[in-house]
Order: structure tokens, then C-alpha cells, then sequence
């Protein structure tokens, strides 16, 4: 008699942080009864620090290619996962369950697809080390610590950003950014998704309220793109969290509500 598959979870990392920062989620959600793994963007080392030594191996990597790289993983999986993406990997969960390659979705403060049109200023600054230069497009960019601290840790204390940028931060390919910034004026925006998808699974799509990266508008406007669709389609806000909040000492709380969430929904 054999065992009953227990349901796959994929976690997929955004700009500048190593899938291995997923780990902590990993193993909780394996203890919870998945078989939860977190995979890499094409040309990822397997370290941080192989990352950090060849960037040149991610450089002009876009969406496209992420999306049908996970695609790919995907359908090599015993059953439909349930996708889980932080950031721009948010945005690549939004895609893959449009398109119907998982069982449901969770978009954590996810990067905006196109359609939504709100673009606060500190999301224009967090995106300015990559937008500054236009041959930036085809290069890998990594971020300073102080960068990553108004970016990501600008709720923490610096000790703790600093700790976390020098743990996870890895260089990563500003093609996307350019993509996402360019995609309300592209009829074949490759951040375009799925939201009239009536078939898909459900989908959870978290904000933070200290959020620089993706700040609160971002999340609601993407949330509106979704009216059309009878769908599930919810949303969550951690108040007092910014974009850190799954790998900052508070990622236990996100994690927690969402294991809340896929137990609500039956997944």
C-alpha cells in the first residue's frame, strides 16, 4: 500500500534574495504535511555566494523566461502545486496559476502586473538603481546595504537588515524591472496574466503597510485587475510589515496565515 501524494508547494523568490531564503518556509510547510520545495531562477548558483561570484549567469533574464522555467519544473510534479512567490515571484505566481499550471496561489506583496497603475515614489526609488541606466536591461544588479535597508528592511532595526542583507542578497537581472515599468505602454507585456480566468484555482494576494518596494496601492490595484473574474480571489494586510517580511524575525506570522488560509480553502 503505497502513501497518499502529499500536495507539492513551489516557493519562488523575487529580485535580490536567494531561493535558499525560502528554507525556514520549507520545512514548516513539509512538517504541515506538503512537499514543499524552493527553486531557483534560471542561471541561479546553488549558494548565495555562487550567485554573488557570476552574476553575469542571470543577467537579461526576463519574466517570460522565469515563468516558463517554473513552468517546466512544474510539470515534472506528481500533482499541481500550490504556488507561493514573494515580490517579482509573486507576479510569477500570479502567471502560472492564470495560466493553469498550479492549484492555487500565494502572491506576497507581489510586483505589479500590467494593468496596475499606481506607481508610488518609493517604489520608483527601490527600482532606481536597475531604471537609472538603459543598458541596464541586459546586466545583473545587486544592491548596496543601504538600498536593501530602504527597500526591504526599512522596518527593522539596521542591525537586522543588515544581518539579512548579508545573508540572502544575491545580484539579479533588471530586465524585469524594465518590463514591469514599461508594460502599460506594450500590447505584449510579458507581466501581463490571466485575471479574467474563471478556472483557476484560488488566489491570496498579501500586502505590507510599511512596504517601500510594493507599497498598499500597488496590491490594491492589483486586487481590482481581478473584479472581473468569479474566481477566489482575497487579499491580507500585514500592517507593520515591509518587504522583508519572509525572511525578517516576523516570517513565522506571514507563514502561519497562510497555512491558515490553504487549510480554509481545503488545500
Amino acid at each position: 500500500m503505497t502513501d497518499a501524494i502529499r500536495t507539492p508547494v513551489v516557493f519562488i523568490h523575487g529580485l535580490w534574495l536567494h531561493s535558499s531564503s525560502w528554507q525556514p518556509w520549507v520545512d514548516l510547510f513539509n512538517r504541515s504535511g506538503y512537499d514543499a520545495m524552493a527553486l531557483d531562477w534560471p542561471g541561479d548558483g546553488a549558494t548565495v555566494e555562487e550567485a554573488r561570484a557570476n552574476p553575469d549567469a542571470v543577467a537579461d533574464v526576463g519574466v517570460d523566461e522565469i515563468t516558463d522555467h517554473y513552468a517546466k519544473a512544474i510539470a515534472s510534479l506528481p500533482a499541481r502545486p500550490i504556488v507561493i512567490g514573494h515580490s517579482f515571484g509573486g507576479l510569477i505566481v500570479e502567471k502560472l496559476l492564470g495560466e493553469g499550471f498550479a492549484a492555487a496561489g500565494v502572491a506576497i506583496d507581489a510586483a505589479p502586473i500590467k494593468g496596475v497603475l499606481p506607481v508610488p515614489l518609493s517604489a520608483l526609488r527601490v527600482a532606481f538603481p536597475a531604471l537609472k541606466n538603459p543598458g541596464n536591461i541586459d546586466a545583473a544588479v545587486s544592491l548596496t546595504q543601504e538600498q536593501f535597508h530602504y527597500g526591504f528592511g526599512n522596518a527593522l532595526t539596521p542591525e537586522e537588515s543588515a544581518e539579512l542583507y548579508e545573508k540572502w542578497t544575491i545580484p539579479s537581472p533588471a530586465r524585469p524591472l524594465f518590463q514591469a515599468a514599461t508594460a502599460n505602454f506594450n500590447p505584449h507585456a510579458e507581466t501581463k496574466v490571466e485575471v479574467d480566468n474563471e478556472d483557476r484555482g484560488p488566489l491570496l494576494l498579501t500586502m505590507g503597510g510599511q512596504d517601500h518596494t510594493v507599497p498598499e496601492a500597488i496590491t490594491k490595484s492589483t486586487y481590482k485587475q481581478y473584479r472581473k473574474s468569479t474566481a477566489v480571489t482575497e487579499i491580507i494586510e500585514f500592517a507593520d510589515r515591509g518587504h522583508s517580511l519572509t525572511i525578517d524575525h516576523g516570517w513565522r506570522d506571514v507563514a502561519d496565515s497562510v497555512l491558515d488560509w490553504l487549510k480554509e480553502k481545503g488545500l
